[in-house]
């Protein structure tokens, strides 16, 4: 490695990926919340298990429908402008959660929060295409992506303190949590418009040198997708493996989401806990994964390597929740969601790498933004068919079990449809 490309990877990846971490950082912890909440909330609007779930998960149902013009809108406004839009939109929605009244109310607001969300991670990823070459590219998703993990670590006890709040100015616990929480978010919509930069060519805070030698790796590695077919925004939507990538994003996470709004319930069942305590332990996995996330991205890039590395995470989900749904001791229990936390996000950062690879320009708006949108369905089934049967059965196991079916089907995929390294390489660098 020369000397200008470690300057240059350097400066991009301390002014960008700690800023963008604290940006989804924010947008999760706006996500999944909810979940912190879910005890109060079903008895304070007297809602059923799969109610909840159901309300919790159509946040992706308007997701689905919005990622894509969302994507398509930032490749033609930039990214500061766009993700700052999004930031802001998010934030007054998010607080407008504080005030549901019931289920009708709770849906609408929960749509609208997807609705505003929309866009926000796909445009990151396609953001992240335009700034690192593909040979960082599974570190950097890696350590962008961490931010849900720790989203998870620090806004579970901080989520439960804030719950103690109930009865503070006639507000229950969890409205006070929507409207504390969503100031972040209205704040950093600033910080990103005057802080981010759209392309290299643009970056006064790089020299001309490392400016032309980025642009000029990531044209190289531009030309060489394209000469394998380059894609318009529609063709790339209906090409079979961003579909095909989609259905293993969402068997990604139907187990992540599905788990991860129900956790504080299945913690609480473990005895008699304070609600700061159920948050501490709903961390512990995502702490583990929040490590493995950094170290297998890392492995992938150093490996060259894609394909194992995420089938191999896929098959911790399943043996994590297919053990967990045997269990009934509390440690054994969590030391097998600890180990799908492993899985849930040590996939994540390479199976970014894998779009990125064929997608270029504004076809890799529209195609990761297809694969989220899909698999972001995810997000609405895990939850309600977890939510669902857990009202049937009483008891978690039958709702484990479906998790771990679903990541079964996700590495099936990644298998039959493999990967092709030489994609990933620019065009001075292929061989003969």
């Amino acid at each position: 490695m020369s000397e200008l490309e470690k300057s240059t990877m350097s400066k991009v990846t301390w002014r960008l990926v700690p800023f963008l971490m604290v940006c989804y950082f924010i947008a999760y912890l706006d996500r999944v919340n909810i979940s912190f909440a879910g005890d109060s909330l079903i008895k304070d609007l007297d809602l059923t298990k799969a109610a909840f779930g159901g309300a919790a998960g159509i946040f992706f149902i308007a997701y689905f429908f919005f990622e894509v013009p969302s994507n398509l809108a930032l490749d033609r406004f930039g990214a500061r402008l766009w993700i700052a839009r999004i930031m802001f939109t998010w934030g007054l929605v998010t607080g407008a959660q504080a005030f549901v009244t019931g289920i009708v109310s709770l849906n609408v607001v929960r749509f609208l929060l997807g609705v505003a969300e929309a866009g926000f991670f796909p445009g990151i990823i396609f953001f992240l295409t335009l700034w690192f070459p593909a040979a960082y590219r599974a570190r950097i998703v890696g350590m962008f992506m961490v931010a849900i993990p720790v989203s998870t670590v620090f806004g579970a006890p901080l989520s439960s303190l804030i719950l103690y709040l109930d009865g503070v100015a006639a507000l229950h616990g969890w409205q006070w949590m929507f409207l504390l929480e969503a100031l972040p978010a209205l704040l950093m919509a600033f910080a990103v418009y005057f802080y981010l930069t759209d392309r290299p060519h643009a970056a006064n805070w790089l020299s001309p040198e490392e400016s032309r030698w980025l642009q000029g790796q990531l044209d190289a590695e531009r030309a060489n997708r394209e000469r394998h077919g380059a894609m318009s925004w529609l063709r790339s939507m209906c090409d079979p493996r961003v579909v095909a990538l989609g259905f293993v994003y969402m068997g990604c996470n139907i187990p992540q989401y599905g788990l991860s709004f129900f956790l504080p319930q299945i913690v609480k069942a473990f005895g008699d806990l304070t609600k700061f305590q159920v948050g501490c332990i709903t961390a512990l996995p995502y702490a583990v994964g929040a490590l493995g996330m950094i170290y297998w991205g890392w492995r992938s890039d150093r490996h060259a390597e894609r394909k194992w590395h995420a089938i191999i995470p896929l098959g911790a989900i399943v043996l994590g929740l297919g053990l967990a749904a045997m269990m009934e001791m509390p440690t054994a229990k969590m030391a097998c969601l600890c180990i799908a936390g492993f899985g849930f996000f040590a996939v994540l950062p390479v199976f970014w790498t894998l779009p990125t690879t064929f997608l270029t320009g504004t076809g890799a708006a529209a195609g990761i933004a297809a694969v989220n949108s899909i698999g972001n369905l995810g997000g609405f089934f895990g939850p309600q068919v977890f939510g669902w049967l857990k009202d049937k059965t009483g008891q978690d196991a039958a709702s484990l079990s479906f998790l771990a079916a679903c990541a079964v089907v996700g590495a099936v995929i990644v298998f039959v449809l493999g990967h092709n390294p030489t994609l990933e390489r620019p065009a001075a660098k292929q061989t003969a």
